[in-house]
């Protein structure tokens, strides 16, 4: 993040971020030994401000939130940007997501692996539901 320039850049509102250093090792029967990131270290550090009702954790691997996985939205990688950029949409589509479950009380009862299904006007029928 630190080379794309987005931590320093004001338009960016980035609260939390972790890296391969603040990931924790783990061992899992479907995925043996592997490295993973734990939200649990924000929700420690920031507990007024941040839980598992209002975080959402992206990330091309989703073995990276097997501890949290209620807050795991998988995405795609962006791989050949100077083929892709101009016809590229999931950074649209993530931001549509992303608006419509923003005043929704508890993100972890969501299924983020349905994101891209997900529109405004379903999140509307189930406010108001």
């Amino acid at each position: 993040m630190g080379q794309l320039g987005v931590l320093n850049n004001p338009i960016y509102k980035i609260k939390a971020l972790l890296d391969h250093l603040a990931m924790i090792t783990v061992q899992t029967d479907s995925h043996g030994t592997f490295d993973c990131k734990p939200l649990g270290l924000i929700w420690a550090h920031f507990p007024k401000l941040y839980s598992s009702m209002n975080t959402i954790m992206l990330d091309d691997l989703r073995r990276n939130f097997v501890m949290n996985p209620q807050n795991g939205l998988t995405v795609r990688p962006f791989t050949k940007a100077h083929l892709n950029r101009s016809s590229d949409q999931d950074l649209v589509k993530l931001i549509q997501y992303l608006l419509a479950i923003s005043e929704l009380p508890d993100l972890s009862s969501l299924n983020h692996k349905d994101w891209e299904s997900y529109t405004e006007d379903s999140s509307k029928r189930r406010r108001q539901s």
